[in-house]
């Protein structure tokens, strides 16, 4: 890694010197809510995961309900105001560590040189570091506005916002 490539300055993906890329395999890591989002499991189980170098793993999330504190009234509340509807969340828990143990694994077998991390949470810092301590770069792509922090540590990043519309079919 560079001398400075870390540290309080963020590297633009565009001034990075990256020479020859070859992308031999794609790992797509995803949660989804049985029953609201099959449409989004069909698209990764039966289209993505079929494509050539792309490998997708998927973890369901579970609806919980949940209480939510009101600051306002001091109050918690477990049914929407509104529409009477239960108030909850769908949590999972697998796909940030298993991203970050895949990342680390893959590393460790010297499978890649350089890993395209697209997330915004600050919670792959951690990994990211340890990676770049052991001169394997990491290029985070995240939405415009978000990821700031993560962005940081990383070697290079950039925003992939305007790069969707070339993405759709």
């Amino acid at each position: 890694m560079e001398a400075g490539a870390r540290g309080s300055h963020q590297r633009r993906l565009s001034s990075a010197s990256l020479g020859e890329l070859t992308l031999s395999e794609a790992s797509v890591y995803a949660s989804f809510e049985p029953r609201r989002e099959e449409k989004l499991r069909n698209w990764l189980d039966n289209f993505l995961d079929r494509q050539p170098g792309v490998r997708v793993f998927t973890a369901e999330r579970h609806w919980k309900q949940h209480e939510v504190h009101c600051r306002s009234c001091d109050r918690n509340n477990t049914v929407c105001q509104h529409c009477g509807a239960p108030l909850g969340r769908a949590a999972e828990k697998t796909v940030d560590a298993r991203i970050v143990t895949d990342m680390l694994n893959l590393a460790w077998e010297g499978a890649y040189d350089l890993a395209l991390l697209v997330s915004s949470d600050k919670d792959f810092i951690p990994a990211v570091e340890c990676l770049q301590a052991k001169n394997f770069r990491v290029v985070n792509a995240a939405w415009k506005g978000l990821g700031h922090e993560l962005a940081k540590v990383c070697w290079a990043s950039f925003e992939i916002d305007e790069l969707i519309p070339s993405l759709l079919r």
